[in-house]
């Protein structure tokens, strides 16, 4: 019919994205140049526990998370998706991988990509172009703080300057340092210590003397954090998703993990229960990361790998038009 406007669709997309302390499904479709959310998931599932320790998967943590890949699959097949799925830290590092591995590749019907810590980088880094590219025309470090590694990306004048993946998360440092409820001042200094360690020895530059530029957050430690300075009783990405969590805030948030008991914690608003034993470690690294940038406060994004592995997917899809 004249007049009528045809809008190019391409199949729907299931990411997948098993990290050392969370599973994460987001299915959509690219409709013309827009997104189409059809359905978002996060399960705390715990795969790398123990990660600090011998590394190995633990049966349970393997059994549990298979189970929410089960739904996962499940709803990628009523959406009529194609599956895209990769895991990240605990899965570069177990010995048994393989235990999760093939059983997770028969409940998908596809494989599921283990990641260099430079890839994961890469995803996370093309969700927040996507998100912010006016933010990574200037000088910008792109942060994933996940449950066993960092990646962090620097980019100068525009363009990618330097790129590294650091073994520590907030399961991690947790797991090898914490061991009192509330953690000592002694335990909080060993983790700061272990994270000042890292970033000297993997040389990540600053932005230089007199340039300023910005911090960009993703993943479940700093929207969380965003989310407890925020008071969210009920977790709401649209609020998230590029809310500014100033140095002070983050420092506040800080003060008070510190200070409470892991039961305590559990009740704090904006925060998920099941978080409660590993946020102090990943709010360190994230102050830790601000004051090694000497930035007034971090950019959230509620969108990392996952949306990354979404768009490069979805691109090699072939569209229709509808």
């Amino acid at each position: 019919m004249a007049g009528v406007v045809k809008t190019e669709a391409r199949p729907p997309v299931a990411a997948i994205d098993v990290g050392t302390n969370t599973t994460l499904l987001l299915i959509a479709r690219r409709v013309g140049a827009d997104v189409q959310v059809l359905e978002e998931r996060a399960e705390i599932t715990r795969l790398g526990r123990g990660i600090g320790q011998d590394g190995q998967l633990a049966p349970e943590a393997v059994a549990r998370t298979l189970e929410v890949l089960r739904q996962y699959a499940e709803a990628a097949r009523a959406h009529g998706a194609v599956v895209a799925a990769v895991g990240t830290e605990a899965l570069r590092r177990a010995p048994n991988a393989q235990d999760f591995l093939g059983p997770a590749a028969a409940l998908l019907g596809a494989p599921l990509e283990v990641v260099s810590g430079q890839r994961e980088a890469a995803l996370t880094f093309r969700a927040v172009e996507a998100s912010f590219p006016d933010l990574l025309a200037g000088n910008a470090a792109v942060i994933d703080i996940g449950g066993g590694s960092t990646e962090i990306v620097v980019v100068r004048d525009g363009k990618v300057d330097f790129e590294v993946s650091l073994p520590m998360g907030s399961v991690r440092l947790t797991e090898r340092y914490v061991q009192h409820d509330p953690p000592t001042s002694d335990e909080q200094r060993a983790i700061e210590r272990d994270v000042a360690e890292k970033l000297a020895s993997a040389a990540v530059p600053r932005f230089g003397a007199g340039a300023s530029g910005t911090l960009i957050g993703v993943a479940g430690t700093v929207t969380t954090l965003a989310a407890m300075a925020e008071n969210l009783a009920t977790y709401d990405p649209a609020r998230v998703h590029g809310y500014e969590l100033s140095a002070s805030a983050l420092n506040e948030q800080l003060a008070r993990l510190g200070a409470a008991t892991e039961a305590e914690r559990k009740s704090f608003a904006g925060l998920d229960p099941r978080r409660a034993d590993v946020i102090f470690a990943g709010a360190l690294i994230l102050r830790c990361l601000v004051e090694h940038f000497e930035v007034a406060h971090v950019k959230v994004s509620d969108r990392g790998i996952r949306w990354g592995l979404f768009y490069e997917r979805a691109s090699q899809l072939p569209a229709s038009r509808g």
